[in-house]
């Protein structure tokens, strides 16, 4: 095992991380929107308020944790998923409360001790910790300093207290003796970031492939192209959120087209994206209709509330298009004008990596993309999809065995 997990505690990461704002599950599908585009892999933390007697008394020790009051995680998927349930009703969709639309989930957050050493926040993420709550306060003890090398730029130290009998006591404090302080969320991507800074220090994993270290799910939730794209709601994976849209060619084999996930639809034009899932197939859905200049769709105006400057909505008939959801970039759109476009094309096109790629490749194109997932083709043939590497994959990954990495086949 590198000993930078070793060397390394959960207080490192939290350096310039912006002080946590709760998100209440009392908040609209709306707000929710807002907030989804600022957030790391696309999703949310989702919280229940504090209750009155629990506002006044929340610094004695009776107080109830914060963590307790986390309800689950909302992405961006969960959402355009519920507005293209709401057929004909978008405008009360998007007033109701989060508390409708967000999966109670309380096992995807656990709070920590940022004196918590690094390798064992990894493991807390390896068994499905999305999000760690770190309080950002420096009274804290009881790590010595060859656990972690520093923390806000000083070594750690061990601080011994004596107790009135003489004995001294150098564990760290319980959330609950500590005043409510400031806190802060770390995600995986936050993880994946620190530890690309790193790679010289896991050598020699992040220059093997993925297929050598075991880091590609052979398993994943897939939807032919031709079928209603509403059928994707009833296969959404919790990790990744992600729908392979698939081909299936004569041998059994899956040529990917495109994908349904959290990370396509982060920051889309949410009603547009809910229309077109309510009324295209997900081969549709992926490309966007009007944009397809080999097989042209005609599509009928609808109405959406869009957003105006001073603050209000304004009722304009939109046309639903791959643009309008966010999938294809004007610049992208210009090029493909006077020639036959491919099918499959643009911002549309899924992230895909092959089998023979490095983890370290793979680490990088993910924090490019801020993607939470990568879909892994045939080295052979790029269109035949064999696996997806998700966040949980590269966590995997980083913390195995060198010797018992499988050398790729010759």
């Amino acid at each position: 095992m590198a000993l930078v997990f070793l060397h390394h505690v959960v207080g490192d990461l939290t350096v310039g991380k912006p002080d946590l704002a709760e998100f209440s599950e009392e908040e609209t599908v709306e707000a929710a929107i807002r907030a989804i585009g600022d957030c790391a892999e696309g999703a949310i933390a989702v919280w229940r308020r504090r209750a009155p007697q629990q506002q006044q008394a929340r610094l004695q020790p009776a107080a109830e944790p914060r963590a307790a009051r986390f309800v689950g995680m909302l992405n961006s998927l969960d959402v355009v998923a519920f507005l293209a349930r709401s057929v004909g009703d978008h405008e009360k969709a998007m007033r109701s409360p989060v508390s409708e639309v967000v999966i109670p989930n309380p096992s995807l957050l656990k709070e920590v001790d940022p004196g918590t050493r690094l390798i064992d926040a990894l493991e807390m993420m390896k068994q499905g910790v999305r999000r760690l709550l770190v309080r950002k306060s420096v009274a804290w003890k009881g790590i010595s300093k060859r656990f972690s090398v520093l923390y806000n730029g000083k070594w750690l130290k061990n601080i011994e207290t004596s107790s009135p009998g003489g004995a001294s006591s150098s564990g760290p404090p319980s959330p609950s003796s500590l005043p409510d302080d400031k806190f802060c969320l770390l995600s995986r991507e936050d993880v994946v970031r620190f530890l690309i800074g790193c790679l010289g220090a896991l050598a020699p994993l992040p220059l093997s492939s993925i297929s050598s270290l075991g880091a590609i799910t052979p398993h994943y939730a897939h939807i032919e192209a031709s079928s209603p794209a509403l059928e994707a709601i009833r296969k959404i994976p919790q990790d990744p959120c992600a729908i392979a849209v698939v081909e299936t060619n004569s041998d059994g084999t899956h040529k990917i087209v495109g994908d349904i996930s959290a990370y396509k639809l982060w920051k889309c034009d949410y009603l547009a994206a809910a229309w077109a899932m309510a009324n295209l197939s997900a081969g549709q859905f992926v490309i966007g209709g009007d944009d397809n200049a080999t097989t042209p769709i005609s599509l009928p105006d609808f109405i959406i509330n869009s957003p105006v400057e001073d603050g209000g909505t304004s009722s304009r008939p939109r046309k639903f298009s791959s643009r309008s959801i966010g999938f294809f970039s004007n610049q992208a759109s210009q090029k493909a004008v006077g020639r036959v476009r491919s099918m499959y094309r643009g911002r549309s096109a899924p992230l895909t990596c092959k089998h023979t790629s490095s983890l370290a490749a793979v680490m990088a194109q993910m924090l490019s993309h801020r993607a939470t997932h990568v879909w892994v083709t045939d080295a052979e043939s790029e269109d035949i999809l064999v696996g997806v590497v998700s966040y949980s994959d590269i966590l995997h990954a980083v913390t195995k065995n060198p010797t018992n990495v499988v050398p790729p086949a010759p």
